[in-house]
């Protein structure tokens, strides 16, 4: 079985302050994730190995934004996202 078997994902935002490192401007910026939500059972076509990495699984959220405009109308530069973590364990 694949692992998008185990899983329901959705897209979810939430803010996060970040700064912008051109005009030294913090903002909030909404980031998108994909949230990964470990499924109630198994689907019944699960051999033995598959119980065993579902067992293993958890739920997750893995960043999908990587670079966001500065909201400065002076500056607008892309910048690339830290101090973020990419993937959070739920």
């Amino acid at each position: 079985m694949e692992e998008r078997n185990f899983y329901t994902e959705s897209e979810e935002s939430y803010p996060s302050t970040l700064h912008c490192p051109h005009c030294r401007q913090s903002g909030e910026y909404k980031l998108r994730w994909a949230v990964r939500k470990k499924r109630a059972a198994l689907p019944p076509r699960a051999s033995e190995t598959d119980r065993a990495k579902f067992a293993k699984f958890s739920s997750y959220k893995v960043r999908k934004d990587d670079l966001m405009a500065c909201q400065n109308i002076r500056c607008r530069r892309r910048f690339e996202v830290s101090g973020v973590q990419s993937v959070v364990q739920m």
